[in-house]
């Protein structure tokens, strides 16, 4: 497996202060390190410097003139803006400074921290770490040799939440990141790999929460100078759903890499999102408890750590097709619910989507999504989580071909609907709502 490699790239040329003049400067970099808060605007003395932030991403360094400023960080909730942290915040001369919004959405808070912006020694790579997740305890650093005995090692140092560890110099080198409970070098909790430390890298490295799921409660986030990275753990899995949404297919075994996933899948029916080790599976889909009729496959999919797949047989029998949606957006997000919608209806043409109240008329509205193909997946919607309706319609027309359908979603949830044909032996036409969520598999 190849290192990771992490270099710093010098981002100190933009003077997001304006005029101010390069005297003193201070080279500020900010951080979202709240898992389930939504992304977020960032302003330094009334003026925007960074949009749309999202959860474990950084900023390049901005420079200011030394003094104090004011830091207001604001999520973006539903289309609007409402306000999180609002602190007046002191810039040294010739320092960096990092500020990350860290915590639960609940209880966000900022953490300044702050080093000299002197040059790294010539052959080494510099680290400053931040211990950023509020719900993991009192943990040790290794900074070691790939494969080196922990036991035999020397930590770089404990810390708690909000404490920090360096800055500190280390010869340019492969090194491997693991992180263990405090004064128990054998209860690893994360592991890097092989990670590439390049010559002048001056990171900062914060620890977050890890909602990608596996055995680690933490991932780190490596802020270069002109932005971040993540350095997931090595355990961090895949995630893996599978449908039945033909409608005049029988019911199917799914095999996975030549053994049976599933049996027996009727119409209709979609799997819970299974974590699995990212790899390449070779997926096939036969009748069911009959090998050799396949109807798809041996197709290899590669699955990525960190990103859910539902993988969907659709359409009729004679246009059998594979569909694969791709879920790099499970986070969820305390202030709203998020749901897509997917139309698997091969009966239906173009259809408009309604989402609205229960008991609204959808004669004195307009669609909440109009004119979506069969096969189309609209994307993560915000919404505020509460009951609702859903009316699906042929495009242009009002006349219900799916519901009024009454669905109950919840702040914090992430939800995939599905739009289906009806059941053997029934007129109706149906949705099927799913939670995102990923189930760990013993």
């Amino acid at each position: 497996m190849s290192a990771l490699v992490l270099a710093a790239c010098d981002s100190d040329n933009n003077n997001a202060a304006g005029d101010v003049p390069i005297i003193g400067v201070s080279s500020v970099q900010v951080l979202h390190g709240s898992p389930d808060a939504p992304p977020v605007n960032v302003s330094i003395s009334n003026r925007q410097v960074l949009s749309n932030v999202d959860f474990k991403q950084g900023s390049g360094r901005l420079r200011y003139a030394e003094g104090t400023y004011n830091v207001s960080v604001d999520g973006i909730v539903l289309g609007a803006t409402a306000n999180v942290i609002n602190e007046n915040v002191a810039f040294p001369p010739e320092a960096i400074i990092t500020i990350a919004a860290v915590n639960t959405a609940a209880a966000i808070q900022p953490i300044v921290i702050s080093q000299p912006d002197t040059p790294v020694t010539a052959g080494n790579a510099r680290l400053f770490v931040l211990h950023g997740s509020a719900a993991a305890p009192q943990v040790d650093v290794y900074v070691t040799p790939p494969g080196a005995d922990l036991t035999a090692s020397a930590p770089v140092g404990s810390f708690a939440f909000g404490e920090t560890l360096g800055p500190r110099e280390v010869p340019a080198d492969t090194y491997q990141i693991r992180v263990t409970l405090a004064g128990n070098a054998g209860a690893v909790v994360y592991d890097s790999g092989d990670v590439d430390l390049a010559d002048g890298s001056d990171l900062v490295v914060a620890a977050l929460p890890n909602i990608a799921g596996g055995p680690s409660p933490i991932t780190l986030v490596a802020l270069t100078g002109s932005g971040s990275i993540e350095l997931r753990d090595v355990n961090t899995p895949t995630g893996l759903r599978v449908g039945h949404l033909s409608p005049d297919t029988g019911p199917v075994d799914i095999l996975v890499n030549g053994n049976e996933y599933l049996t027996d899948v009727p119409f209709s029916a979609v799997t819970e999102i299974r974590a699995l080790p990212a790899d390449t599976y070779a997926v096939t889909i036969t009748a069911a408890n009959n090998p050799g009729a396949i109807a798809f496959g041996p197709a290899n999919l590669t699955l990525d750590a960190a990103t859910w797949y539902s993988v969907l047989a659709t359409d009729f029998n004679a246009n059998l097709s594979v569909q694969i949606l791709d879920q790099d957006d499970p986070r969820p997000i305390a202030l709203f619910a998020k749901v897509r919608i997917y139309h698997a209806s091969p009966t239906a043409q173009n259809v408009d989507i309604y989402v609205n109240a229960p008991g609204t008329d959808i004669n004195t509205v307009d669609p909440t999504l109009s004119n979506i193909p069969f096969l189309a997946n609209t994307g993560y919607l915000g919404l505020p989580g509460d009951d609702y309706e859903v009316v699906v319609t042929l495009t242009g027309s009002k006349a219900p071909a799916i519901g009024p359908a009454p669905i109950t979603i919840e702040d914090g949830g992430v939800y995939t609907v599905i739009a289906r044909d009806p059941l053997p032996g029934e007129a109706e036409f149906g949705l099927i709502v799913l939670d995102d969520s990923l189930v760990e598999v013993p």
